[in-house]
């Protein structure tokens, strides 16, 4: 543990002559004739500099903008206990950020405090009392940091997002799905403990066995009962090469008869799937199965044993053999040219659900024979793969009831030609209820406008307890307001 450094004020980003002090709850603004003096002492920087703010405003979605009063870049986990205490106390709104990688104002807050866990990102692999290997991450880390730390030790977490550059903390509140989710679960689902701070404003700890209802109320639980400091996750080992599959389809139920397939008898250890565009002069979109095979030792997998039974489009597969890093941020190089073309940086109106096997071919068909290249932009990405149910364990990450459910996301960019932002919006809320009328989910990482009914509606059965731990844990109703799950 790193020594706690001496306590002390640090307030920045004030304008010349315009000194501000701490909030007054019944005007709700910040004033007064002295820099911040209600602050209790603080190891790190709180600003109310106007472009830490407007950065604050915004995300990965650019659709919602919400500006906060300050941000708090915490110097130590004490910091966000003060400051949560703080904010209790003065009925002050908090959300905690990541990466801002959000795509609707989940992590935004209008006339509060952002908390950028950025500043917290201490990594240390280790053989402790939960787990024989595992890793402990401050909530700010970003999962490509954890892998720098943990393959080289042969060892790696079990399930992936896909794009590598999100922070622990934010994946762990939503669920975190990637493509081994089928054989280990989500993110959430390989967590041995948690470090957390209330929002009371009490720093403690939790597991399965140490207060078990804070442990499920925080993991999937989208910031509403407290914010994640620490996370121990388990390791497993990591192979040094994968052998990578792309292997094309003509039609939906192709593609997902053999996801189903390889799924069920567990060939691969990581299984996606997409929807591509149609070819120039095409009409058809077509279908990818995504896979990745472990070398056993020294032996390299067996091609005609793995796809010898599967019904792609023969003679159009793609093999690689790839450096396990290089796969897992096979998304970097995208990534960079999304950015230099400008596409990064345009609206996200991402659309995310869970759907029962039962009615995917059937829905995912009908949503893709309406779909034009224009509802999903030039840089939207489509996903279609299954998960097992049995190994989705937390109760606030919904999930059909069915042996396998698979993830249906349309990760739309409003490009230009492409359909307005809004549009785009009604579009995502029309299409969310055409798929929860079939027993679908969302996985809530999206753009979908939902009221507190509709939460109330996709918890559940969970809802009772989720509600009891926030009444607990966050009895101002101050965390995460931006979700809009308890309004």
């Amino acid at each position: 543990m790193r020594p706690e450094p001496t306590r002390r004020s640090v307030v920045t980003g004030l304008a010349a002559g315009a000194l501000v002090v701490g909030f007054d709850p019944l005007t709700r603004s910040w004033a007064g004739d002295g820099p911040l003096r209600n602050v209790p002492p603080l190891d790190g920087r709180l600003t109310v500099d106007p472009a830490a703010r407007s950065a604050a405003a915004d995300d990965f979605g650019h659709l919602v903008h919400r500006h906060p009063l300050a941000v708090l870049e915490p110097g130590s986990v004490q910091d966000v206990a003060v400051m949560l205490r703080f904010c209790r106390k003065h009925r002050i709104l908090v959300a905690a950020r990541g990466q801002g990688h959000a795509t609707f104002g989940q992590a935004q807050v209008s006339a509060g405090l952002i908390i950028d866990m950025g500043t917290l990102r201490d990594i240390r692999v280790r053989d402790n009392h939960v787990g024989d290997n595992s890793v402990a991450v401050q909530a700010g880390a970003r999962w490509s940091e954890v892998l720098r730390a943990t393959v080289p030790n042969g060892l790696a977490p079990p399930v992936l997002t896909d794009y590598l550059e999100l922070s622990v903390g934010g994946t762990l509140s939503a669920g975190g799905l990637g493509g081994s989710t089928h054989q280990h679960g989500a993110q959430v689902d390989n967590v041995l403990e948690l470090e957390v701070v209330t929002g009371a404003g009490e720093r403690t700890v939790c597991s399965p066995t140490r207060r078990p209802d804070l442990f499920h109320a925080v993991l999937a639980g989208l910031g509403q009962c407290a914010i994640i400091t620490q996370a121990t996750i388990r390791l497993l080992p990591a192979p040094a090469t994968v052998r990578h599959y792309q292997l094309f389809y003509p039609s939906v139920a192709a593609l997902t008869a053999d996801q189903r397939r390889v799924v069920r008898d567990g060939r691969f250890p990581f299984v996606q799937g997409q929807a591509l565009p149609p070819a120039e002069g095409a009409r058809e979109w077509r279908y990818l199965l995504e896979a990745v095979a472990f070398p056993r030792r020294s032996t390299p997998p067996d091609d005609d044993a793995l796809l010898g039974d599967l019904n792609f489009e023969r003679g159009t597969q793609v093999i690689d053999d790839l450096p396990y890093l290089d796969f897992l941020d096979r998304l970097a190089p995208t990534v960079e040219l999304l950015k230099s073309i400008g596409e990064w940086a345009r609206p996200h109106p991402w659309w995310n659900v869970l759907l029962p096997d039962s009615v995917v071919d059937e829905f995912v068909t009908s949503v893709m024979a309406d779909l034009t290249p224009a509802d999903i932009g030039a840089s939207g990405v489509i996903l279609v793969y299954p998960l097992r149910r049995a190994k989705l364990h937390l109760p606030l990450l919904r999930a059909p009831n069915e042996p396998l459910v698979f993830l249906f996301a349309l990760l739309k960019t409003a490009s230009p030609g492409a359909l307005p932002a809004a549009d785009m919006l009604d579009a995502n809320l029309d299409l969310y209820r055409r798929a929860r009328s079939l027993g679908g989910f969302q996985y809530p990482v999206g753009s979908i406008p939902l009221t507190g009914k509709d939460w109330r509606v996709h918890f559940g059965s969970a809802w009772p307890a989720f509600a009891a731990a926030k009444r607990r844990y966050d009895p101002a109703v101050i965390l995460a307001p931006g979700q809009g799950v308890f309004r």
